[in-house]
């Protein structure tokens, strides 16, 4: 490979077949040298890491990579009342995600409590409403094919 020196780029190039590292965005780049691939790998496998009952209460929100200071550490979020149950099987999630990776990657896991609010949606059923309250609200329009469509449609919704 042949090294050219480009002027009118700050960087040096090289000619030939780049490596895959150098085409990314510098972004990109900056999350890959955080140990970025290692939070999407768990993502990736984390029903096999955590198991069937674990994977419906919990998921993992962010990983922090080891630096001088701190150890590396990955926060999971535990929905209420099922952090007994996560609490006790930290250790096997941190030995599955150490084999998954076969070095040590994973030394703590914090966990992180939430509460799903499950809304409900309501269906609103046809039958139920009385054709009194349809008429009244439709004989407040003023414009007179505006009421006489919806009334027709109204009509169709009753036949089903």
């Amino acid at each position: 490979m042949n090294f050219k020196y480009n002027i009118k780029q700050r960087t040096r190039t090289i000619q030939g077949l780049r490596s895959f590292k150098d085409v990314l965005p510098k972004k990109v780049k900056k999350i890959l040298l955080k140990k970025g691939h290692i939070y999407s790998q768990i993502l990736d496998n984390w029903m096999l890491v955590a198991g069937k009952e674990l994977f419906k209460v919990c998921y993992p929100k962010s990983f922090r990579g080891s630096n001088r200071l701190g150890t590396s550490c990955l926060n999971i979020m535990v929905k209420r009342g099922h952090e007994v149950d996560v609490e006790y099987s930290k250790k096997t999630i941190i030995d599955k995600i150490n084999s998954l990776f076969g070095y040590i990657v994973l030394e703590k896991v914090k966990l992180i409590t939430f509460e799903r609010e499950q809304k409900k949606i309501k269906k609103i059923n046809s039958s139920l409403l009385t054709k009194n309250e349809h008429i009244n609200k439709i004989s407040t329009i003023n414009n007179d094919k505006i009421k006489n469509s919806l009334i027709e449609l109204s009509k169709i919704f009753k036949k089903k």
